[in-house]
């Protein structure tokens, strides 16, 4: 069982990294019960599964897919120490920042209770984006980010409900198969020899699966 140490939300601010001149990426946590809804479809749908936390490039964040991005406190605490700064959560744009909770080594399609009502499913991990590198302010962010493969994980909402700091966290289902956030970042960034792997976690987002099925073709006629 997990914990929710923090839930952050994002108010749109100019940045001259984000393609469309505006982010929501910089969050920061609130206090009280914050409501979770799958937002529906990335372009037309209400962007975040968080209420009150904005989307601002709806082209390629958001959506039922990324509804939610969850990041463990234990990794944060790791990139503190090597970056030599403070990273509070919300820094990296997620909007519940876990304790006790293992997000990149969660399968694709594990399912997480999150205080009494709300359900999870987790989806697929974050890729970095120059926005994120905006954000950090570090020389070769985006490689540093991927080399590490601790991405955290973006989640459907399943069921909706509130949430807020202190909230258990605990997992509901573990599918069968072994597509975890971090073999999934792997495959889809630095590893792409990986991709076929992915076929094993239905619960993969349609376009990966794309991907992944063209890999293993490509392999299947090679060899």
């Amino acid at each position: 069982m997990g914990t929710v140490l923090s839930v952050n939300l994002g108010a749109a601010r100019p940045s001259e990294a984000a393609d469309i001149g505006r982010t929501g990426i910089d969050k920061h946590p609130v206090d009280g019960p914050v409501a979770l809804r799958a937002p529906g479809p990335r372009d037309s749908g209400l962007g975040s599964g968080v209420v009150g936390d904005e989307i601002c490039d709806r082209r390629h964040h958001g959506g039922d897919d990324q509804a939610v991005y969850a990041y463990a406190r234990e990794d944060l605490d790791g990139w503190q120490a090597e970056l030599g700064r403070q990273v509070p959560g919300g820094m990296f744009g997620e909007n519940l920042t876990t304790a006790g909770l293992d997000v990149n080594g969660a399968l694709i399609g594990e399912r997480w209770q999150v205080g009494e009502q709300a359900v999870l499913e987790v989806s697929s991990p974050r890729i970095p984006c120059r926005t994120f590198a905006g954000q950090m302010r570090e020389q070769g962010w985006i490689k540093t980010f991927t080399q590490r493969a601790l991405p955290g994980a973006y989640l459907r909402v399943v069921v909706p409900g509130e949430v807020r700091e202190g909230d258990a966290v605990t997992v509901l289902h573990r599918p069968d198969h072994d597509v975890t956030v971090a073999l999934a970042f792997r495959a889809m960034t630095l590893e792409p020899d990986l991709l076929p792997r992915l076929l094993a976690a239905d619960a993969l987002p349609e376009k990966i699966k794309v991907k992944a099925r063209q890999r293993a073709a490509k392999q299947a006629d090679q060899a």
